[in-house]
Parts: C-alpha cells; sequence; structure tokens
C-alpha cells in the first residue's frame, strides 16, 4: 500500500503546475547631473577636467572634458573603460540628467545601460545638435553601443530604450561600434 501512495504522490506531484520564473523586468530610472552641484571637481587644467559624480545607487560617474568634447564613464573602473575614451565628432556640452536602464535578471535591480544627451554645437550659422548616448554598463565592458539624434527622430527616446535593451547585454566593446538608430542628421547640423 506504502508504494502506491508514494506512486501516485509522484504522478501527482508531476501533474502539478510549476510556477514559472521570475520574468526579467527593465525599468527606467533618472538621476541629475550638474557638473556644479552634483560632482567634485578631480583635475582641471587648460587642456582638460575631470569631474567624479554620483550615479544611481550610488554608481560612480566620471565625465571629462577635453577639446570642448566630453566623455562619460561609469563604475569604479570607470578611468579604464573604454567609454572614458569615447567623444563625439562636434564640440559638445552634456544635458542635465542620466536615464539609467535597470533589469532585475539578477534578482536585485542594477543598471545596465545609460542614455545622457548631449548638446552638439552646430557648424557656424547652424543650430546646435541632440544626441542621446546609449552606453553599456558592465564592469570591464563599458563603452558607447548606440547615437540617436534627438531632434531628427520625433521618437528618440524609444529608439535609444530599444537600443539599450536589445544591444548592451551582448553588445562587445572591444569589437564592436556604435550604431547609428534611426535618423541622423546631427554632424550635418
Amino acid at each position: 500500500m506504502r508504494r502506491v501512495f508514494a506512486s501516485a504522490l509522484y504522478v501527482a506531484v508531476g501533474l502539478l503546475p510549476v510556477a514559472p520564473a521570475a520574468a526579467q523586468q527593465i525599468e527606467s530610472s533618472e538621476t541629475g547631473l550638474d557638473l556644479n552641484l552634483d560632482c567634485t571637481v578631480m583635475q582641471s587644467d587648460d587642456f582638460r577636467s575631470t569631474w567624479a559624480c554620483t550615479g544611481l545607487k550610488g554608481m560612480p560617474v566620471m565625465v571629462s572634458e577635453s577639446d570642448l568634447r566630453m566623455s562619460v564613464s561609469y563604475g569604479l573602473n570607470s578611468t579604464t573603460e573604454k567609454a572614458a575614451r569615447q567623444q563625439l565628432q562636434p564640440p559638445n556640452r552634456l544635458g542635465d540628467k542620466i536615464e539609467w536602464r535597470v533589469s532585475n535578471a539578477d534578482g536585485y535591480w542594477k543598471p545596465f545601460a545609460s542614455i545622457l544627451r548631449f548638446l552638439t554645437k552646430g557648424e557656424e550659422g547652424k543650430p546646435e545638435g541632440e544626441v542621446l548616448v546609449v552606453t553599456k554598463i558592465s564592469p570591464g565592458a563599458t563603452c558607447h553601443i548606440a547615437y540617436v539624434d534627438a531632434l531628427a527622430n520625433a521618437d528618440a527616446e524609444i529608439l535609444a530604450r530599444k537600443a539599450a535593451d536589445t544591444t548592451a547585454k551582448d553588445f562587445d566593446c572591444e569589437t564592436g561600434e556604435p550604431d547609428y538608430v534611426g535618423k541622423f542628421e546631427a554632424w550635418k547640423r
């Protein structure tokens, strides 16, 4: 009798629905980025300036400027990441907020990408451009993965989020080149 009961129990348990694993969710969060209020000057001379800022959940954000061009990198080793050396072509300045794409794939919320607006100087007599720079955030692999012209695309934020969500996980910072997403006219302005 004991064996029959045990067999019936195994069959019954095998028929119970298994709860699905928690699905990965992706959300956005924002933090301010004001170099005068949110950051500390780490180094400054006639050729280059560097600021240390605090991002989402205390994540280090390193901002540097040289030759009127900004670069932004993230993480504990932000100064050695590829993003620390990546700059847009035209002279530029930063927008005042960072949009963080965060995921709970590891069982807790953490940023995997950022979206930051760069305001680019137009050629003489032409208006400024606005480029959303999508950056992958991963220790040892933090780099630009996409550029979206915010003035040429009415849905620029959506395009930038989609690029972050679909590209960041598998993007190879060593061999990959950032993608130009949507219409791109920023360098032509």
